[in-house]
């Protein structure tokens, strides 16, 4: 009985959370059906007519196809060369536990918890010119999600037997052929983890195009809604319109990538 009163509140709980977190994008997909008129309070009344006409609007005057590429090319690059060097680290730094690797170790992940020094991080863009290029931002994304991507990575590699890679040396694999070909595959589970996690946060960064990006041709989504907000901060049904095309690539990303986010934390909870 017990049990059953623990689950019905724990159940409970997360519907109440569930609701809290679903009413702000219901908000916007309603006031984003609406005229001018209508969504000037940002009501939670379904619209008289919906205005599909708003979407179109939006795309042009936003300019979301441009935005749009330059996320998608940010994100997936910066997540590809973010999740592969920080594999690279955590495999070697898991298997091979010196003094040293361990201080490399705890100073990467530092990251995670210390904030960006953008005085000293604008100067070092300066100096090798990469500020306001696309290239630039790649990097800097890439380096922002290394101490995580480390962090979850490293746990996982301690799992996997080290008679694989005994194997593989026998077999006369190199380092770089024993990484991509024997333990590359296996860490697949929290590779797939750590890739949707830093394609979303990367997707929704705001402050470093903001900082390193003066050229609207290379402005991300997020900051294309930033523009967007101050020209027509006052028709509320366009400013929704847009900011549901903006999360809507989010939403749908995290709905198919579900399954394999929680099987990578299974995966690694079981092995560990």
């Amino acid at each position: 009985m017990r049990r059953t009163l623990q689950g019905i509140f724990n159940h409970a709980v997360a519907m109440i959370a569930s609701l809290i977190m679903f009413i702000p994008v219901y908000l916007v997909i309603v006031n984003s059906l609406k005229t001018k008129a209508e969504a000037s309070s940002m009501g939670v009344e379904l619209p008289a007519v919906p205005q599909w006409q708003n979407f179109a609007i939006v795309i042009e005057r936003g300019k979301l196809v441009t935005a749009f590429g330059n996320s998608l090319l940010y994100a997936v690059a910066a997540t590809a060369i973010g999740v592969t060097l920080a594999a690279l680290a955590a495999y070697v730094l898991s298997r091979n536990r010196t003094p040293f690797n361990r201080f490399i170790y705890f100073f990467i992940i530092m990251g995670i918890a210390m904030p960006t020094n953008f005085v000293t991080l604008t100067r070092v863009m300066q100096w090798v010119h990469l500020i306001n290029t696309q290239f630039g931002i790649i990097v800097l994304y890439a380096a922002a999600q290394i101490p995580f991507n480390v962090f979850l990575i490293y746990a996982f590699v301690e799992t996997l037997p080290r008679e694989l890679d005994e194997a593989a040396i026998i077999d006369g694999c190199s380092p770089f052929r024993l990484f991509f070909y024997v333990v590359f595959p296996l860490l697949t589970p929290v590779l797939v983890t750590a890739g949707v996690l830093n394609l979303l946060g990367i997707w929704n960064e705001f402050l470093l195009p903001l900082y390193y990006l003066n050229r609207s041709t290379y402005w991300p989504m997020t900051l294309a809604v930033y523009n967007f907000f101050g020209q027509y901060q006052a028709d509320w049904s366009l400013v929704s319109a847009d900011v549901l095309l903006t999360i809507l690539p989010v939403i749908v990303i995290y709905l198919l990538a579900q399954r394999f986010l929680l099987s990578g934390m299974v995966a690694g909870a079981v092995k560990g």
